[in-house]
């Protein structure tokens, strides 16, 4: 049964990726606006929706009342492909930072362009730092959140990566709240995997961070916070869902 659902909602969601990309290629080159609104209003929400009906895996997003209803930072933990679906569905029209080598993929990177995702040269040392910043202030002038990875990778469940400093660099100079993330996606929707293991998936956005600490202790305190609250929800979806514990890394 999890081979086949697992298969059914794959060709249905990827299928829904593809058409998008294809579209979005042509539409936006009139309009960006028009294709961020496709994705955020009508695409993702019906691959969420595929995601709950026919993969088994429903959502639950907590933590709403820390949703800014102005531009913001989210610095969110980077499980799975899942966040980058859903939580454009919640937090409206949010880009994302992304490494540049994705842009170059025809088609689908064309879109996540039109789609006016921030895209990072990570080999250009400080100009990419400054290329970002510029993209970022350009996303937030646009009425739009922009969402980071800290660790900027995928990581498995149970697992961290140092913090970099992009995080930091971005909220020293967009002047905006920069609200923590945390998630549980990767027991469900695992890195490279096939299956989908059904379950819920939560999305739990935290306590915006303050901004009167030095750049050592804001980082401490963003990585204490992410990675605690992962860390409970991984113990969370193990006990209600036994059969994902081999999904979690445990030390």
């Amino acid at each position: 049964m999890l081979f086949i659902r697992s298969l059914l909602f794959n060709i249905i969601g990827y299928s829904t990726l593809a058409f998008g990309c294809i579209l979005n290629s042509v539409i936006g080159v009139f309009s960006r606006r028009a294709t961020v609104n496709i994705w955020a209003y009508v695409l993702l929400p019906f691959f969420v929706k595929a995601l709950q009906y026919v993969g088994g895996i429903k959502i639950e997003v907590r933590g709403q009342q820390y949703i800014q209803d102005k531009p913001a930072l989210y610095a969110s933990k980077h499980e799975s492909a899942l966040e980058t679906y859903v939580i454009p569905t919640v937090v409206r029209k949010a880009a994302f930072v992304l490494k540049k080598e994705l842009t170059y993929i025809p088609i689908f990177g064309w879109a996540q362009a039109f789609y006016g995702m921030i895209a990072v040269d990570r080999s250009a040392g400080g100009a990419a730092m400054k290329g970002m910043l510029r993209s970022a202030k350009k996303r937030i002038e646009e009425n739009r959140s922009v969402c980071i990875f800290p660790e900027g990778t995928r990581m498995k469940p149970g697992t961290k990566a140092p913090y970099k400093s992009g995080l930091l660099f971005l909220a020293q100079n967009l002047n905006v709240p920069v609200v923590p993330v945390a998630l549980n996606t990767g027991l469900f929707w695992g890195k490279n995997s096939f299956f989908r293991y059904k379950g819920k998936v939560i999305i739990e956005f935290l306590e915006p961070m303050p901004d009167n600490l030095d750049k050592k202790e804001y980082m401490a305190l963003l990585e204490q916070r992410i990675e605690s609250k992962c860390q409970e929800l991984n113990e969370e979806s193990v006990k209600n869902y036994p059969n994902i514990e081999g999904n979690l890394v445990r030390n």
